[in-house]
């Protein structure tokens, strides 16, 4: 199968995958009526369809955090994106790179920061938690600034891991003996994924946390350093004074609501990621692309308004930028290729939704990302 959809790239990954890692990518928290609600609300948006307008020179250029993009996407930041494919991060880099888009290195990704520079020449925007411990905050913010990053991506939907419960039934949240066999058993099922990854992409830890767990080991031992770290005690003061530590650009990722919205334009962040986290944290929050349209008209004057969960063709990047976005971030669909095809798999992705993209503005009668606003939609008091 010569893969030209996200499904077509799920369905491949899917394949190649232990159960466990794609579960883990695919699911969401609780019933995942969140994680259906991304996609579904999107589906249900109509587009206009205009004729005989002058379309012979369409422009998919944007601009996202300050930098020049060959369309307004992001690649978002995914934990453990390293066991996907060998050293995966490094291989999605390179292809976001070619591509003309950014690339955001996780902060518990398996590649180090150090190995993403080195494999494209170029710093990406890096992403990070609010920890416990402020040390190894400023620590990881110090190391980002050092190898060359300027944008930070600070995620603030997760006080807590949402209640995943693919990861429970497939041992990736226990620990000990049963789980261990149980997750062994779904790898030896997949010996193509073992040489890859398991044999030739060694070595398999959070490459960015090293300094932080020392006496780490495995993947096992960071994973109780981080569980432990995630501080339910966070407030808006904390991303005052993240602001105070972070020269370049801050993007809060994680906002739902227009107050908050209001609040981190308030606390000096220089652009939103409105997202639900795939809906892998509050299953029943509302889609992304349901919360973007008010808060755009809230703060989209005022700061750059992105989003991500549920972004799955370059039709969808244009329903996003219509309800107010400045761009978008896509974390699933770019893993799938990677696991499928690796930086082959991602660059053909991006290729597709370029050009998906540059297809849908033509056929809506628009040249220009700046040109795409809320008249390019058939409201739903239109819909036959």
């Amino acid at each position: 199968m010569y893969p030209a959809t996200v499904a077509d790239w799920r369905a491949l990954a899917q394949r190649r995958l232990p159960r466990f890692l794609f579960d883990y990518v695919a699911g969401g928290a609780g019933d995942e009526a969140t994680l259906a609600a991304n996609l579904a609300d999107f589906a249900a948006i109509r587009l206009r369809q205009r004729v005989l307008v002058d379309v012979s020179q369409v422009d998919t250029r944007s601009q996202l955090a300050g930098q020049a993009c060959a369309l307004p996407l992001a690649l978002a930041p995914v934990g453990l994106a390293g066991m996907m494919a060998r050293r995966g991060e490094a291989q999605a880099a390179r292809a976001a790179l070619a591509a003309g888009v950014p690339f955001t290195l996780s902060t518990v990704g398996i590649c180090p920061l150090a190995e993403v520079v080195a494999a494209t020449g170029h710093a990406p925007w890096f992403q990070l938690y609010m920890l416990r411990d402020r040390g190894a905050v400023r620590a990881l913010l110090d190391a980002a600034w050092a190898g060359g990053c300027r944008t930070l991506v600070f995620t603030v939907d997760l006080p807590l891991p949402g209640m995943r419960w693919r990861d429970v039934r497939n041992g990736m949240a226990a620990s000990g003996a049963r789980a261990a066999l149980l997750r062994a058993r779904h790898v030896l099922a997949r010996p193509g994924w073992v040489g890859d990854v398991v044999i030739g992409g060694r070595p398999l830890s959070f490459g960015n946390l090293h300094q932080q767990v020392p006496g780490g080991r495995d993947l096992n031992a960071f994973k109780t350093w981080i569980d432990a770290q995630f501080d339910p005690g966070v407030t808006w003061r904390d991303i005052e004074w993240l602001r105070g530590q972070w020269q370049g650009r801050l993007l809060l990722k994680g906002i739902l609501e227009v107050d908050d919205a209001r609040t981190a334009v308030a606390s000096g962040a220089d652009g939103i990621v409105v997202s639900n986290h795939g809906g892998r944290q509050l299953d029943a929050a509302p889609a992304s692309i349901t919360a973007l349209p008010a808060i755009a008209r809230a703060v989209g004057s005022q700061t750059e308004v992105l989003m991500d969960g549920g972004v799955r063709s370059g039709v969808d990047i244009f329903k996003a930028l219509a309800l107010g976005a400045r761009g978008v971030l896509i974390g699933r669909p770019w893993v799938w290729a990677l696991a499928a095809q690796g930086q082959a798999g991602v660059t053909q992705l991006l290729a597709h939704w370029q050009r998906e993209l540059l297809l849908t503005m033509t056929l809506a009668g628009v040249t220009r990302i700046a040109d795409i606003n809320p008249s390019h939609l058939i409201t739903p008091q239109e819909h036959p």
